[in-house]
Formats: structure tokens, C-alpha cells, sequence
């Protein structure tokens, strides 16, 4: 079948029309309507699914599923707001949140963090008080790569950094690394000759990350500086 045929489903009572063998996240986000997520990005072919935000129901499905793994259908019946989407949706920010220190006015993503963004959307705080906060056990701050620095306390392990920099074909890399609680990204390789340049030019990992976790150290002194003499002021 062509992948240019296109296909019509309803969504929120809502009838749409988009391309066959698009991903069902994608199709409303295209057609304005919202559906939080965090580790999607538009050309990936098998998403992870991971961050468990997308969730919807389906009709004819038994239980919710994530939007951005699940493709396009004729005559789908999407819900994107019962009451069981928000319930999922709010335990999965619970949980991405349980880290988060709070202090969104220092950070440079502060105002364009798609936490903020979400947190707004679901009516929740960005300091859960039905968890407890849990620093995760490692410094607030990494510099061990030339040129960025990793926050591992803002991170929200979506791996957009990983998918990003793993197209990029050098052969250094950021990944995962470690496992459970303690799971983090890490710059496999970094101590390599040229690599701050190739990452300096590169900026995908950086730029993707969408609560500002991986910033160029310059830039975080720079913020923090004039941060410092407008609190001074």
C-alpha cells in the first residue's frame, strides 16, 4: 500500500485525516491536539515508549496504550482525556518529578521546559507531595565531557540525547548508563582528541533535550553569572 494513502479516524470526537502509517501521537499533534509526552521524536521508527505520558484509549483495546508506538488505522476511535488516561498520566509525572529539586529559576530551560509545559497541562506541581524527593545519588553537576555539562537531577531519562547523538556516527557516544534508580547518561569516548569541537558543532543533544539537563558549559556560566548579578542588583 501506498504510504501516502491517507486514512481517517476520530479522535476526541474529533475526524481527522492523515497519511497511512503515520504514528497516532504525531497525527494529533498535528492537528492540534495535545497529547504530553517527552522521549518522541517525529522521524523515529520504533519509539521507546518509555516516559508512559502518550497514553490513550483506544476503542476495541482493553487497556491504554502509548500513542506514539501505536500507527494510524481507518476508523479509529481515539479518547485522549478519560478519566484513565489522566490517572496513568499523573502517576507517570509523579514519578519523573520525584527527582526534580524545584528550583526551576536557576535553570536555563526555565519557561521553555516541556516539564513546565506538562506540569500546566495536568494541573500538577513540579514538587510532588505524594512522593517524597529523591536526589538520585551522584553529583548535582557532571564536567566530564569537554565542552557540556550533565545535570543528572533535571534529567528525565527520554533518551532523545541518546537517539540523536547515535545518528550522528562518530565514534564516541552518549548512552545510558548504570541500571534502576540509579540510571543515568553518560559520554562514552569524550576523552577522545577532537571531540569537544565535533560536539561544539554538533549541538543535537543539547538542543533536543527538553528539560535542559545537557547545556555548554560557557553558556551555563554565562546564565549563571547574569543570574547572580540580577539576584545582586
Amino acid at each position: 500500500m501506498s504510504k501516502d494513502r491517507m486514512v481517517t479516524l476520530t479522535v476526541d470526537g474529533l475526524e481527522i485525516s492523515v497519511p497511512q502509517g503515520t504514528k497516532l501521537l504525531k497525527a494529533c499533534l498535528d492537528n492540534g491536539i495535545y497529547i504530553p509526552n517527552l522521549c518522541y521524536i517525529d522521524d523515529m521508527e520504533h519509539p521507546p515508549a518509555s516516559c508512559r505520558l502518550c497514553l490513550v484509549e483506544i476503542e476495541g483495546r482493553p487497556d491504554p496504550l502509548p500513542s506514539c508506538s501505536q500507527k494510524v488505522e481507518d476508523g479509529m476511535v481515539v479518547h485522549t482525556e478519560t478519566d484513565a488516561v489522566r490517572l496513568l498520566q499523573k502517576t507517570a509525572f509523579r514519578l519523573l518529578v520525584s527527582t526534580n529539586h524545584g528550583k526551576c529559576r536557576l535553570c536555563m530551560a526555565n519557561k521553555h521546559c516541556a516539564m513546565q509545559q506538562i506540569a500546566k497541562f495536568l494541573h500538577m506541581p513540579l514538587r510532588t507531595k505524594k512522593l517524597r524527593y529523591i536526589p538520585k545519588d551522584m553529583p548535582e553537576v557532571i564536567e566530564d565531557h569537554p565542552c557540556i555539562v550533565y545535570e543528572p537531577n533535571k534529567c528525565v531519562l527520554c533518551g532523545r540525547c541518546v537517539y540523536v547523538c547515535s545518528r550522528q556516527n562518530y565514534d564516541f557516544a552518549l548512552d545510558f548508563a548504570r541500571r534502576g534508580f540509579n540510571t543515568t547518561i553518560s559520554f562514552f569516548g569524550s576523552q577522545e582528541e577532537g571531540v569537544g569541537d565535533y560536539c561544539r558543532n554538533c549541538r543535537a543533544c543539547v538542543d533536543i533535550c527538553p528539560v535542559g539537563a545537557l547545556n555548554f558549559k560557557d553558556e551555563r556560566d554565562a546564565f549563571l553569572q547574569d543570574l547572580q548579578a540580577k539576584i545582586s542588583a
